[in-house]
């Protein structure tokens, strides 16, 4: 038994008639026929007894009529209630992130993006970028924001965007508005541990990759963003912090700017989705909320 065979089967019964039935559904009155018998036979009944030119509906008939009817309603209603479903824009975004782009980009544009879409609620996973990138692959996250990724298998890249790193310090505590990169060497330095994100970063694809850390004055050793960007303010030391992690006190002056001549660090975040699964409607609407807030590198 199909739901097709069902429509035929009721639109016979409205209409007392298999001419008139098969001019509604637009089949010829042999197809018509051969539906019926069909869910007849499947039934093990009659459905219909001819009688001249009248058809007239059994009792067994009548009782699928109802039944039928319900059926193809429900359906319908299911239809309806999952087409609505695709284009509305609510739900749980669940997104991991790496620490800068999961601390200090996806907060306040959740905090935009929920004031278009109120019936959008988030959580944010924050781990490294293999660990991210793991769990878009296997489909534990169906959207991740990381930093540099290496060839993955069934992880897409649905768009970029740039970030830079600068040297920072308390007001005054440098003296300078720029430096030679020689000078940095003398200068009290404050760092994240080895094994975070933004140390890989500065020491793998910025001009830290061939000094030894070493030959720098390293003043502390932090173990957040968060941590080092208020030994920062607190005039410890200085360091080489995220834009999107510091530009707030950049702009309030309790740190300030130290450019290094001839130096620009620059590095890419990417979202990331895999390659195999379809985006809900919420999250393609975050996603093109993403391109739109932070322009393609």
């Amino acid at each position: 038994m199909d739901i097709y065979q069902l429509q035929v089967f009721l639109s016979v019964y409205r209409n007392r008639s298999f001419s008139t039935a098969a001019k509604e559904l637009h089949l010829t009155q042999p197809s018509v026929s051969i539906h019926v018998k069909k869910l007849e036979e499947e039934l093990g009944v009659k459905l219909f007894d001819r009688v001249g030119r009248k058809t007239i509906p059994t009792k067994e008939g009548g009782l699928l009529y109802t039944r039928a009817g319900e059926i193809v309603e429900q359906l319908k209603d299911i239809r309806t209630d999952i087409s609505s479903s695709e284009k509305e824009v609510k739900g749980l975004l669940n997104i991991g992130a790496t620490s800068i782009p999961g601390s200090y980009v996806v907060p306040p544009l959740a905090a935009e993006f929920s004031k278009r879409y109120p019936e959008v609620f988030f959580q944010v996973t924050i781990d490294g970028t293999k660990e991210i990138a793991d769990k878009v692959a296997n489909g534990d996250l169906l959207l991740g924001i990381v930093g540099d990724l290496k060839n993955a298998k069934d992880i897409e890249r649905v768009h970029s965007f740039r970030d830079e790193l600068v040297l920072v310090a308390a007001p005054g505590l440098i003296g300078k508005k720029e430096i030679s990169p020689l000078k940095l060497f003398t200068l009290p330095l404050l760092i994240r541990e080895e094994e975070s994100d933004s140390r890989k970063s500065m020491e793998q694809h910025h001009f830290l990759h061939r000094i030894s850390l070493k030959a720098l004055n390293i003043k502390a050793i932090l173990g957040s963003t968060d941590s080092l960007r208020e030994a920062v303010k607190s005039g410890l030391g200085a360091s080489i912090l995220s834009r999107f992690v510091i530009k707030d006190d950049l702009k309030t002056g309790r740190v300030e700017e130290i450019r290094i001549k001839g130096v620009k660090m620059k590095r890419l975040f990417y979202v990331i989705t895999n390659k195999k699964r379809a985006l809900p409607e919420h999250y393609r609407a975050f996603v093109q909320f993403l391109t739109e807030k932070l322009p393609k590198a």
